[in-house]
Order: structure tokens, then C-alpha cells, then sequence
């Protein structure tokens, strides 16, 4: 039995960060590159990276990767002990990424529009897998197969946690959890009140509602309550890449902990900002005991309930 079965994302990544003398050139300017980070992108092993560091036992499955990027894939996660044993090895194709940061901003560059439209990479979920799961991460990426995974976690009373869902998808409404980023509701409820579809969430949804909104308050309710807010950690982050794959799966270990829903929130934003504080991101993330002490440190009054 594994804590948490993680399906959905990864992807080799390299990241560039800019020396501190420059920041992100406009077209035809010139900066000078400080670091070159081998990293791993993708929010399941992202997620799986967070919640190994916090002591769980994961179990990954997803997306291919190509044999030039297995050592570097296998070598960066080994320190994690991570199984990997449904991962799938192919000649070509897969998603890669290459990630420029400099102080106060980061840029992808990858072939993510060309994997998710082109012919299937990725494995189907194996119930088998689910059925010896805790709890599952599910992205919702893989279409028909990200479909399978949720019926099979209600099928065999497995929790799961998603990520930007539209409301009226059965993968939004049967989650323990759906967290929904900016991203998501600009892309598929643009010129829409954000309260009204927060409510639409709340209908719909059986689980915790979240809505992010970056460095701003976010909210969350469960069906028939009133909208809280939350303010996230205030911080000078050094590498944003994984912060939101960290904050949604953070909240798999509070509820795995049986937290109530402010204590989770308030833990995964404190995952956040650590991941935030980090590069490349989760790789050098602190553990279970790094975060608990950043949330010690931290001035409270920074992240109360407003």
C-alpha cells in the first residue's frame, strides 16, 4: 500500500537563471545567464516530489519520457525514492521544457500545445494501482484517461485531489479537492463574476473548493458555507516554477491528516512560498520539518484569515 498514487505529468526541464545584474531581455536585448539548473517539470512528479519530502510513499504513472532524458529524469528523482515502476521509456516525442527565470519573473518554453494535441504519450491508469492508494493526485490532462482515473478512484472509494477543472466536468465534482488557478478561469470563464463562479464550484462540486489567485488572498468553501479567504506567505521568491503544483498536492497531506480545511490551506501556502524560495523549485524545496519551521518563523499576522 502507497500513501498517495500520483498520475499525470512530467517532463525534462532545464532552467536558466539570469544574473541579478538583468532581468528578462526584450526582443533583440542581452542578458547574462548566472546558473544552469537540470530540473524536471510537470505537475504529478512535481507533486510527488513535495509529498516524498514529506515522508509519504508515492507511487508515479503518467506521461512518457524519451531514453536521452532517462538518466537525468532518474537521477534528479533518486534521491526521493520515488516509485517508478509504470514509467515509460520511448525513442521520441514526450514533453520537455526549458524554464528562464530572472528576479521577479519566469518563462516556459516547451512543446506542451504539441504533446497535448498530437497522438497519446501517456499511460492509462491501472486500477490496480488506485485500489492500493490512500489517496490519489489526478491531473486532468490526459482526456479520456484522466476520466478513467476519477471513475476508478469512485469506484473504489479512493479520495482524490484535481487541479483547473471546469465545473461541470465529473472530474471537478467527485474530488476531495479541485483547486482552480487564475489560468483556468481566464482560459474557460473569461468576463465572468469570479464569485459567481465560485458558487457555480460550490453547486457542483462535493469536495473542498479552492480558487488561487498568486500573491493575493485566495478563497475556499465547501458546499454551503460562505466564501473564506485566505491571505498566502509574503515573500521575495526566487524561483516560482512548482509553486502551484506544490500548493495543490500539499493539501493532499492535509487531508490525509485529517486537518480541518484552514490548517491544510495554511500548510500548502506555507509549501508554496518554501518551493517559491527555492531552485529549482521542488528539487531544493525543504522537507516536512523545513516547512513547519518556515511556518514558525513566519509572522502570523501575514496569513490570517481576512
Amino acid at each position: 500500500m502507497v500513501d498517495v498514487y500520483l498520475y499525470g505529468m512530467i517532463a525534462a526541464s532545464t532552467m536558466y537563471v539570469i544574473d541579478d545584474a538583468f532581468e528578462y531581455p526584450q526582443p533583440n536585448q542581452y542578458a547574462d545567464i548566472k546558473q544552469t539548473l537540470p530540473s524536471i517539470g510537470g505537475e504529478a512528479i512535481n507533486s510527488a516530489i513535495i509529498l516524498a519530502k514529506c515522508g509519504l510513499k508515492i507511487k508515479f504513472d503518467g506521461c512518457w519520457i524519451t531514453r536521452s532524458n532517462e538518466k537525468k529524469i532518474r537521477d534528479l528523482l533518486r534521491p526521493f525514492d520515488i516509485d517508478l515502476s509504470r514509467l515509460t521509456i520511448t525513442q521520441d516525442g514526450c514533453a520537455e521544457e526549458f524554464v528562464i527565470t530572472d528576479k521577479s519573473s519566469r518563462t516556459v518554453f516547451g512543446n506542451y500545445a504539441k504533446f497535448h494535441s498530437g497522438p497519446k504519450q501517456w499511460n492509462s491508469p491501472r486500477e490496480e494501482d488506485i485500489q492500493n492508494a490512500r489517496m490519489v493526485g489526478l491531473d486532468p490532462y490526459f482526456k479520456d484517461d484522466a476520466l478513467l482515473a476519477a471513475t476508478l478512484c469512485v469506484k473504489n472509494n479512493k479520495p482524490y485531489v484535481t487541479l483547473d477543472c471546469r465545473y461541470d466536468e465529473y472530474i471537478a465534482r467527485h474530488a476531495a479537492a479541485v483547486v482552480i488557478s487564475h489560468e483556468l478561469r481566464d482560459q474557460a470563464y473569461r468576463d465572468r463574476d469570479a464569485q459567481d463562479v465560485f458558487e457555480q464550484y460550490l453547486t457542483h462540486c462535493s469536495g473542498l473548493v479552492i480558487f488561487t489567485f498568486g500573491s493575493d488572498a485566495l478563497w475556499y468553501a465547501r458546499k454551503g458555507q460562505e466564501i473564506k479567504k485566505i491571505m498566502p506567505y509574503q515573500i521575495t521568491p526566487v524561483d516560482t516554477t512548482g509553486a502551484g503544483d506544490s500548493f495543490r498536492w500539499a493539501i493532499i497531506y492535509g487531508l490525509l491528516n485529517n486537518w480541518n480545511d484552514e490548517t491544510t490551506i495554511d500548510f500548502a501556502s506555507a509549501a508554496a512560498a518554501c518551493v517559491c524560495l527555492s531552485a529549482p523549485h521542488t528539487l531544493h524545496a525543504p522537507d516536512l520539518n523545513g516547512i513547519q519551521l518556515f511556518m514558525k518563523n513566519y509572522n502570523q499576522s501575514g496569513n490570517k484569515t481576512i
